[in-house]
């Protein structure tokens, strides 16, 4: 053979194996990469080529699917009963967006491409499953009390049961309505719409915006000295001079009400009257660190807690002096906390000092009802304080609604403990300081039990009547009567 000619052949032959081995390399290798590929449309037009699974609250389907008009390859759209009310649990499944919230989490489980749904047919022939169902521990009587009751405010609220650490509520303040997201062919102007909202209602506030907590964080320094020992009770007179200086500065650190009985007050006093100086000194005693760590207990700093949409962490600052270390202690300086985080310190002092693990889905099922995965069994505790520690805790936090700044929450036939805060806002408190409230609900004849924390962050209140008992307290009363019912 010509010599020129076998050189040719031969490259040609190599060309041809190089081919083969990319083509089965594509296949067998990057495939999968790109079938899930987010640029892929077939993976859009899978995924709405029949109806979704669903989001359960109460025995009740919350989202649905419908079939979409004209001649779309997309044969179905997400569909959602009372979107409003329900888009900080359901987020929402868009046909040109990323899913959010448990439409994210559990995207494979209600399109049917979890793995858990295949039956041995759908192994055989490579077709979809059907979807599975998502089960909440949501209680939608309690979810429409904080919805109705925050209003026109801007604001958020959680509500969760001690014991077993279901999550009652979510909401989330203005709202949205998820369905306006839902088709391709008008997505694209509502989302435009509300991330240019300046209330950015696609935030979800309730686990998602962590902001100062003001003084409902010193229920976490008042269980620190008790657990340090710093302090034998509720009732054992402290040592805090009002005012109080803060350590290396000229600073009073000043109490909202000036003819309140602030010096030396005992931890029930200084909590019912909501004393600065007693919190900021004992911060200062106690010293970061002591402080931190009781904190983290609670959940504070912990950039991991999935419920099981990721929350963002709550904060306690680090490498603070003590001056800071003193604003720190009312809940100020670079102190910050979700709504989920306040109902979790007041779920855990209503528990005994326990604290399970917070969750708003009880279970996954496929299409028939077969629980895959039971996250009610599954929900971990930790002991954060004694039970002692609790018990004193918990009489403080009663006296506080009976006889101090948290009046609004009282409720007959319940027994009812709290902490309002007035977090400032802005530099030199410029801006309308947030309003915080957060307790737990006893009902003196079942003794079932609920902790909520509610936020306020704008209303329409005057700056000189705002205020955790005016704007936050009503809201959790509604929620805690909701739930004790």
């Amino acid at each position: 053979m010509n010599k020129t000619i076998r050189r040719a052949s031969v490259f040609a032959l190599l060309l041809v194996l190089a081919l083969l081995v990319r083509a089965t390399w594509v296949q067998f290798y990057d495939g999968q990469a790109l079938a899930d590929n987010k640029d892929n449309r077939r993976n859009v037009i899978e995924t709405y080529s029949q109806p979704l699974g669903n989001i359960i609250v109460a025995g009740e389907s919350i989202t649905g699917s419908a079939r979409t008009s004209g001649s779309s390859d997309l044969k179905y759209k997400r569909t959602y009963t009372d979107g409003k009310l329900y888009a900080a649990v359901t987020g929402y499944a868009s046909q040109s967006y990323a899913p959010t919230q448990l439409e994210g989490i559990y995207q494979d489980l209600l399109n049917g491409t979890d793995n858990r749904l295949k039956t041995v047919m759908n192994t055989v022939t490579g077709e979809r499953a059907e979807p599975g169902n998502v089960i909440t521990t949501i209680d939608p009587g309690v979810q429409k009390a904080a919805y109705r009751a925050l209003g026109g405010k801007k604001g958020a609220a959680v509500a969760i049961d001690p014991e077993t650490g279901k999550i009652l509520a979510v909401v989330s303040t203005p709202s949205y309505d998820p369905s306006s997201l839902t088709d391709a062919n008008t997505a694209g102007a509502a989302w435009k719409k509300l991330t240019a909202d300046s209330d950015k209602p696609l935030t979800n506030r309730a686990l998602r915006q962590p902001l100062p907590p003001g003084s409902t964080f010193k229920l976490v320094v008042a269980a620190a000295a008790l657990e340090d020992g710093l302090y034998a009770n509720v009732d054992t007179q402290t040592d805090s001079p009002d005012p109080y200086t803060l350590p290396g500065t000229t600073t009073p650190l000043k109490n909202e009400n000036t003819s309140a009985p602030c010096a030396n007050a005992s931890i029930r006093t200084a909590l019912r009257y909501s004393c600065n100086n007693v919190f900021g000194k004992m911060a200062v005693d106690l010293g970061q660190d002591k402080v931190r760590a009781m904190a983290e207990k609670f959940g504070f700093d912990d950039d991991k807690l999935d419920v099981p949409v990721r929350a963002y962490a709550s904060v306690y600052p680090s490498n603070m002096d003590k001056a800071q270390t003193g604003l720190s202690g009312i809940g100020q300086f670079d102190v910050t906390a979700t709504p989920l985080q306040m109902a979790m310190v007041s779920a855990a002092i209503a528990n005994g000092g326990k604290l399970v693990s917070p969750h708003m889905v009880s279970q996954i099922t496929n299409s028939g009802g077969d629980v895959l995965k039971d996250y009610d069994d599954e929900a971990g505790s930790k002991q954060i304080v004694s039970s002692s520690t609790a018990e004193q805790l918990q009489s403080a936090m009663q006296t506080v609604v009976k006889d101090g700044t948290g009046t609004n929450a009282l409720i007959d036939g319940v027994t009812v403990g709290g902490k309002t805060g007035t977090a400032q806002h802005g530099e030199n408190n410029s801006k309308t300081p947030y309003a915080w409230f957060t307790s737990y609900g006893k009902s003196d004849s079942t003794g079932k039990e609920v902790a909520v924390a509610v936020l306020v962050e704008q209303s329409d209140a005057a700056r000189s009547e705002v205020s955790g008992n005016g704007l936050a307290a009503p809201v959790a009363k509604a929620m805690m009567e909701a739930a004790l019912k």
